[in-house]
């Protein structure tokens, strides 16, 4: 593996006191029970099982040109706190529009979005800052996509 595959940019600017909660959270999460509430919820989107509270926001994306690899819900105490990555996420492929997407989902999630660039595989990778805003992670890439698509008037034939 070639060094400048490893290189990780982070683009998101937390400050220390956010990153201290955040640390205290992981330790919270590791050490509560963990009670399954409701079922993790798939569809099918793109020939590929993807949770349900990210469809809507990947096919925004798609839509506006902006290509995504992988995605994850994220743990949740209100739902599902085990069948999931432990944060909330979505991975774009670097391009024109997911760099602009990303500048425009930073400008409107600000501290709530960890941005990180791959700069030697060309992939942005978004997540939740906290375990506990999964879920409004997933609003908030819907609502970016849409106002996104809006804001530029875009629309890639599907």
């Amino acid at each position: 593996m070639d060094l400048h595959e490893e290189q990780e940019m982070l683009l998101s600017q937390q400050p220390a006191h956010l990153w201290r909660r955040r640390k205290l959270e992981l330790m919270q999460w590791t050490e509560r029970e963990k009670q399954t509430m409701a079922a993790k919820r798939t569809e099918i989107w793109n020939d590929v099982e993807v949770d349900a509270e990210l469809v809507d926001a990947l096919t925004l994306l798609h839509r506006a040109g902006v290509r995504t690899e992988f995605s994850c819900a994220g743990v949740s105490p209100l739902d599902e706190p085990i069948d999931h990555s432990l944060y909330a996420y979505v991975t774009l492929i670097q391009n024109e529009a997911a760099d602009r997407f990303v500048t425009y989902a930073l400008s409107q999630m600000r501290n709530r979005l960890l941005a990180t660039l791959e700069t030697g595989t060309g992939r942005y990778d978004l997540s939740s800052f906290f375990i506990g805003h999964n879920r409004s992670f997933c609003w908030w890439m819907q609502y970016c996509a849409a106002h996104f698509m809006d804001r530029n008037d875009l629309s890639v034939a599907t």
